[in-house]
């Protein structure tokens, strides 16, 4: 299957693009490489291969779960423009209706 000018330009419709003819020849050679690189690919033999959800085998990235002490809340607020000594005061972003 090739690209040509016809199909860049459907595509750019879709798309809602509106392109130059330099831009419709860039586009058009970049998805022809494209399509000729898939080609080699589709001549690996893959019999024997199993289907991956990720192309890593690892282990999970996830971290065992510890408590430990937080900070103080004094130590907290110490660098917040403003406080009421408790909480952040933080402007109101939603209105009442």
């Amino acid at each position: 299957m090739t690209i040509d000018k016809n199909e860049v330009l459907r595509i750019a419709k879709l798309a809602k693009l509106k392109l130059t003819e330099r831009e419709i020849e860039i586009y058009r050679k970049d998805m022809n490489e494209i399509l000729d690189y898939m080609e080699k690919l589709n001549e690996l033999d893959t019999t024997n291969i199993e289907p991956l959800s990720y192309p890593v085998e690892r282990e999970t990235a996830f971290r065992e779960d510890k408590v430990n002490e937080s900070i103080p809340r004094s130590e907290a607020l110490k660098n917040a423009p403003d406080t009421d000594g408790e909480f952040f005061k933080v402007p109101k972003v939603i209105k009442n209706k």
